[in-house]
């Protein structure tokens, strides 16, 4: 394996350890890379960079490693106090990157992409300029991946709702160009394939027995047997075309 392979490898490792702890975003992180890397591109920018903002959008909350589970999972809305622990992601985030040798490539999406450009996010208060084409990319797809999944404690929204509440919110909550080239990429369908599924081709999958996320990825043959994380109960996957299913065993 090639040094660079493998210390990408070690990246993925990491934020991977993030979506096992969290029954409810199963392939969160591929979704924002996803809309991440499409953005980048509609915008403009050259292969390598779209290469990097696609990345950073796969590692964005790698800091949720040290977010209790109790709160991770809690099924009720936050307290205020629990998400002052939430919020503590993005700099613990950057902490655990501090000594790995490709940490400035993606460092800026990792720690600001909670920032907004009235100055009103986290967690140093950036406003306008000051946050970097990484971090406004990420910010605007991790909410809108957000606002479209179901959580514990509420359903995912239709994707016109959540291209609105965006366009409600350009130039104070999200960056005004990358927004609008978002918000025309929902329009015009280019999202459709990303929302609602946990890799590619691949819907996202309810547990039958509690509800949250089962992840099925593209390794997954048929007539394998997944769990749910939340719950342990066994399913068996079925694949009949394009088609794609779970069965309680």
């Amino acid at each position: 394996m090639k040094p660079v392979e493998h210390l990408l490898k070690s990246l993925f490792a990491m934020a991977s350890m993030v979506e096992a702890r969290d029954p409810y975003t199963g392939g969160h992180l591929w979704r924002v890379s996803q809309y991440s890397r499409l953005l980048a591109e509609v915008g403009g920018l050259a292969p390598n960079e779209v290469a990097r903002v696609a990345l950073g959008g796969f590692l964005h909350d790698l800091g949720k490693v040290g977010v209790p589970d109790a709160i991770l999972n809690k099924r009720d809305k936050l307290t205020d106090e629990e998400y002052a622990v939430i919020k503590t992601h993005p700099e613990v985030g950057n902490r655990l990157l501090s000594d790995h040798p490709l940490a400035d490539l993606v460092r800026s999406a990792i720690l600001s992409h909670h920032e907004m450009p009235d100055g009103r996010g986290y967690p140093n208060g950036l406003s306008g300029a000051a946050i970097s084409v990484d971090a406004s990319i990420v910010g605007i797809c991790d909410a809108f991946d957000a606002m479209t999944s179901t959580r514990p404690y509420r359903s995912g929204m239709p994707l016109e709702q959540a291209l609105k509440i965006i366009e409600a919110n350009l130039d104070t909550q999200f960056h005004e160009v990358w927004g609008r080239h978002f918000i025309q990429l929902g329009q015009a369908g280019r999202l459709d394939h990303i929302v609602g599924h946990s890799d590619a081709g691949i819907p996202v999958q309810e547990c039958p027995m509690c509800g949250p996320t089962i992840v099925i990825s593209r390794r997954h043959l048929n007539g394998d047997h997944v769990y749910c994380r939340s719950c342990g109960a066994e399913a068996k996957l079925t694949r009949d075309g394009k088609q794609l299913s779970i069965t309680p065993t």
